[in-house]
């Protein structure tokens, strides 16, 4: 009676291992959490960028209207 030999865990030089396959839930799980990933990256920074320097991302016009009627609205006071 010959005994089966022992798996050995040890990869020999050369070979690849394959795990088991990933399903398609899983797949799609990996997909969304990366994109969530680059979504998140994105938003830092653009959060980086208007922390560093928040007059050029802000219009020029919603801050001179606003200045001219005021300086308009205390001329007539």
């Amino acid at each position: 009676i010959t005994l089966p030999r022992p798996v050995s865990t040890m990869a020999l030089p050369g070979t690849v291992l394959v795990g088991p396959a990933l399903s398609l839930e899983q797949k799609a799980a990996f997909i969304f959490v990366f994109l969530l990933f680059v979504f998140l990256g994105l938003l830092i920074v653009r959060c980086f960028r208007i922390l560093l320097d928040p007059y050029r991302i802000m219009p020029s016009s919603t801050w001179t209207d606003y200045m001219e009627k005021d300086t308009f609205d205390y001329r007539l006071a």
